[in-house]
């Protein structure tokens, strides 16, 4: 997901969910990227809690969790 880009709309941002999910509304996360930031959300508690996480620190993580 890290190609993924999202642009903020008047609404807020735009969110993706994984190309993982199988879209029966299992455990999934979504997210929106913004200039220097990543949001995490919930994606079964779309009003929820929201995640932002550094552009740099998010593509660590991503690298991190490609080799597992």
């Amino acid at each position: 997901m890290s190609g993924v880009k999202a642009e903020r709309t008047d609404r807020g941002p735009s969110w993706r969910k994984s190309s993982y999910s199988a879209g029966n509304g299992g455990e999934c996360v979504e997210i929106a990227t913004c200039p220097g930031t990543v949001h995490v959300r919930d994606s079964k508690n779309a009003s929820g809690p929201i995640l932002s996480v550094p552009d740099t620190p998010w593509t660590a993580f991503l690298r991190f969790a490609a080799r597992r």
